[in-house]
């Protein structure tokens, strides 16, 4: 029993200390964009914005989605209405407003309040893992989503 609760309490301390050195090195920059969404700088695509830190794990899944998959997510379009209401280009946007030359990464938290813009970065990451390329994956996003929701984003077409 002894060893056990000095087991626990080894742990504990671990992790306490743990947190404090990655709260001590998270270094995030946050501001509004014009249509209200949260936007949040982190150093890089590896380090997820804190605004996730509450979400449900589908959320935060999509998020990583976006980071690693964002030379696809470019090509597709959403069809949640934000072509409209909040300037977004394609379903990357959702998620990330900007990937920066010195590889910080300025992200948007539409994502986090909207199902369809989700679902489409999820259905892109699984063709993308089975094989597709993004022309074959533009074209069932645009099939799948083309009627009973919002106008597309104004996305260009891939080439292949």
């Amino acid at each position: 029993m002894k060893k056990l609760t000095m087991s626990i309490i080894g742990l504990s301390l671990l992790a306490v200390t743990a947190c404090g050195k990655d709260q001590s090195s998270t270094s995030e920059h946050s501001h509004h964009a014009s249509n209200g969404d949260l936007r949040v700088i982190t150093a890089s695509a590896e380090k997820l914005p804190s605004f996730l830190d509450t979400q449900q794990a589908a959320v935060q899944v999509a998020y990583q989605v976006a980071a690693t998959l964002s030379d696809t997510l470019q090509w597709i379009p959403c069809y949640c209405g934000c072509g409209d209401s909040a300037g977004h280009k394609s379903n990357l946007n959702c998620f990330i407003n900007e990937i920066r030359e010195d590889g910080s990464v300025e992200w948007d938290d539409h994502g986090t309040r909207c199902g369809v813009c989700v679902q489409i970065a999820m259905v892109s990451a699984q063709m993308k893992q089975d094989g597709k390329t993004n022309l074959e994956i533009r074209n069932y996003i645009d099939s799948k989503y083309g009627s009973g929701y919002a106008n597309p984003t104004d996305t260009p077409m891939p080439i292949s």
